[in-house]
C-alpha cells in the first residue's frame, strides 16, 4: 500500500539517475563492440554475436533475480555486481580476440541483466500506484535516453578517437554509478500472504500475467536490436559517414519530448490511446531508414523511430507490471526485460545475417513486419479481448 502519492522523492532521484548511468554504459558497449568488430574483422555476423552473447547471458540470468530478490540484500547484491562489471569492462581494453571478448560480454550480460532488473524494481516499488504510467515513463526516459545516447557517444568515440577511450569512459560511467549506490536504501522485502508458504524459484522466475505485454516486448526489440548494432553500417552503405550519430541524437531528443505526457496519458486514458501511434511511427521511421540516402532523412527517422520507442517500451512495461501482484514486480519487470534482450538478441543475430546476404536498407525494411506482428498481436487479445468481457458481463447482468 503507497502512503503517499510523492512521486520525486530523493530514492527514487538516485534510482533514475542510476539507470540512466548504468544504462548508458551498457549500451556505449553493446553499439560499440559491434562496430569495433566490423571494422577489425569486416564480419557483420560476428558482430552480431557481440550482441547476442550479451543479451543471451541476461536473458538467462533475470529468471533467478525475481527468486533473490525475495532471500538476499539486493543493495548488496547490486554493489558486488557492478564492482565486477567494472572489472570484466577494464579487462576488454586493448583486446582483439573475438572469442575472449565473447567472454567478456557473456560476463557483461549478466551484470546487466542483475542491475536492470534491481533498479527496476525498486522503482516501480516505490512509485505510488496511482501514478505508475507516470513513474515508469520518467524511469523508462532515463534508460531509454541512455539507450540512445550511447550508440551516438560508441560510434562518434570509435570513429574520432578510439576503441580504448571508449572502453576508459565506460568504466568511469560505471564507477559513478557504483559509488551512487551507496546512497540507496534496501527495500524491504513483500512478504506473501501466507508466511508459512514456501517461496519456489518457479513461481518467482515466471508470472502468466504478464506474459501478453512481455512477448508484445520482444517484437518491438526485434527492430531495436538492428537499430542498435547495424546503424553504422547502414551509413557506411549510404555514404552518411559520421553524420549517422544525428539519428540518435533525434532519437534522444523525441524520447525526452514524449516520455512526460505519455506516462500521464496512460494513467489517464489507457494503453490504447498511445500504443496504436507508437507503432506506426515505429513503422514509418523504420520505412525512412530503409530508404535513406541523406541526412535529411536520417534525421526524420530518428524523429519517428524516437517517437516510437519512447512510447512502447515504458506504455508495455507498466502494463506488465500492472497486471502482477506488488510481491510480483520483480518477477514482470525480470520477464519484460528478459523480452526485450530476447528481441535485441534475435535481431542482431537474424538481421546481421540477413545484411551479409542482402544490405542494411534491406533490413529496416524488412524489421516492419515484427511491429505489424506486434499490432496483430494487440488488437487480438487486448483491444477484442475486452470488448469480449465487456459482452459478457453485460450478458450476465
Amino acid at each position: 500500500m503507497q502512503k503517499t502519492s510523492k512521486l520525486w522523492t530523493s530514492q527514487f532521484v538516485v534510482i533514475v539517475i542510476m539507470a540512466f548511468l548504468f544504462f548508458l554504459c551498457l549500451q556505449i558497449l553493446t553499439a560499440g563492440f559491434p562496430a569495433y568488430i566490423t571494422e577489425i574483422k569486416n564480419n557483420p555476423t560476428q558482430a552480431g554475436l557481440m550482441t547476442t552473447v550479451f543479451m543471451g547471458a541476461a536473458i538467462l540470468t533475470r529468471p533467478f533475480i525475481g527468486y533473490l530478490i525475495q532471500k538476499i540484500n539486493v543493495k548488496q547484491m547490486s554493489m558486488i555486481t557492478l564492482a565486477v562489471l567494472i572489472f570484466t569492462v577494464g579487462l576488454s581494453y586493448g583486446q582483439t580476440s573475438v572469442a575472449l571478448l565473447l567472454v567478456l560480454r557473456a560476463l557483461h550480460g549478466m551484470a546487466f541483466g542483475i542491475i536492470t532488473t534491481i533498479l527496476s524494481t525498486l522503482a516501480t516499488n516505490i512509485i505510488p500506484a496511482k501514478r505508475l504510467g507516470e513513474g515508469i515513463g520518467y524511469y523508462g526516459l532515463a534508460t531509454s535516453v541512455g539507450t540512445s545516447a550511447a550508440p551516438m557517444f560508441a560510434l562518434s568515440l570509435l570513429q574520432l578517437y578510439s576503441y580504448n577511450l571508449m572502453i576508459i569512459l565506460s568504466v568511469v560511467v560505471t564507477i559513478t554509478t557504483l559509488i551512487l549506490g551507496f546512497f540507496v536504501k534496501a527495500p524491504k522485502v513483500e512478504k506473501t500472504a501466507d508466511p508459512a508458504r514456501k517461496v519456489t524459484l518457479k513461481e518467482y522466475a515466471f508470472d502468466k500475467k504478464a506474459l501478453l505485454p512481455c512477448i508484445l516486448a520482444f517484437f518491438f526489440t526485434i527492430t531495436l536490436g538492428g537499430v542498435i548494432s547495424f546503424l553504422g553500417g547502414l551509413g557506411n552503405e549510404a555514404g552518411l559517414g559520421a553524420s549517422i550519430s544525428l539519428f540518435f541524437l533525434m532519437m534522444t531528443i523525441m524520447m525526452v519530448v514524449v516520455r512526460p505526457f505519455s506516462g500521464r496519458l496512460y494513467d489517464k486514458l489507457g494503453h490504447k490511446v498511445i500504443i496504436y501511434p507508437g507503432a506506426v511511427s515505429g513503422i514509418v521511421g523504420l520505412f525512412l531508414l530503409s530508404i535513406t540516402e541523406s541526412t535529411a532523412t536520417l534525421l526524420i527517422a530518428g524523429i519517428f523511430y524516437g517517437f516510437s520507442y519512447g512510447i512502447m517500451t515504458p506504455t508495455l512495461q507498466a502494463i506488465a507490471v500492472g497486471f502482477v501482484e506488488k510481491e510480483k514486480q520483480g518477477t514482470a519487470n525480470a520477464m519484460f526485460f528478459s523480452s526485450m534482450d530476447l528481441g535485441i538478441a534475435l535481431g542482431s543475430t537474424g538481421l546481421g545475417i540477413l545484411a551479409g546476404a542482402t544490405s542494411y536498407h534491406f533490413i529496416y525494411g524488412f524489421s516492419i513486419v515484427s511491429i505489424v506482428v506486434l499490432l496483430l498481436l494487440y488488437t487480438l487479445v487486448f483491444v477484442k479481448g475486452e470488448k469480449a468481457v465487456r459482452i459478457t458481463e453485460t450478458e450476465t447482468v
